[in-house]
């Protein structure tokens, strides 16, 4: 069970990087938008080679849109929820395929989609540290996947500016294996 304390702390964290990160998003110049995220660094290209299917995730709001950067892959999964539940499993796409609105108004494959387990993680985020600490949105849906697949390698997504000194984790929250921002690509651990 989350503590009030770390649970008011997580919350007010919330608010503060979805602010942070709105600003961030809304006053990025033309050329930092066409260049942000359209290309992968090379050391991740060479990680990705073994690990199809990848998944991936459609841009919600302020995030990060990572797409374009994985267009080439042959394989791509996105996040799927069946209802608003606390499931959320990967469902196999294609870049420029369908997509249908999802219970929380995202993007996702169609519900007739393949289910998938990838083979490596990109994950969105409000905030990260250097030592793996991701806060999420809130719902719990990707730390979930992690517990039911650990083995699996995580990569964080998110602004430079989601930067925190240190993330505030509990017992049930799962380490990333690196993080990828606009300016720098971050190993935090030594899976990959």
């Amino acid at each position: 069970m989350l503590s009030d304390d770390l649970a008011e702390r997580k919350r007010q964290l919330r608010e503060r990087l979805r602010f942070r990160r709105k600003h961030f998003a809304a006053n990025l110049d033309d050329i930092a938008r066409l260049t942000a995220f359209r290309a992968l660094p090379a050391s991740l290209s060479e990680i990705l080679a073994d690990r199809a299917p990848v998944a991936a995730y459609v841009r919600w709001g302020d995030e990060p849109d990572i797409v374009p950067m994985l267009a080439d892959l042959d394989e791509l999964a996105l996040p799927h929820h069946a209802e608003r539940g606390e499931t959320m499993d990967f469902r196999r796409w294609s870049p420029g395929s369908a997509l249908i609105k999802g219970p929380w108004s995202t993007q996702q494959p169609a519900d007739t989609a393949e289910t998938l387990t990838p083979g490596l993680i990109f994950c969105p985020l409000l905030g990260f540290d250097r030592h793996g600490g991701r806060l999420g949105q809130g719902g719990g849906h990707y730390d979930r996947y992690f517990a039911r697949h650990p083995e699996i390698p995580r990569i964080g997504i998110g602004w430079s500016v989601q930067e925190v000194d240190a993330v505030p984790l509990e017992s049930t929250d799962f380490a990333l294996d690196a993080i990828l921002t606009e300016q720098e690509f971050i190993l935090t651990g030594d899976r990959l």
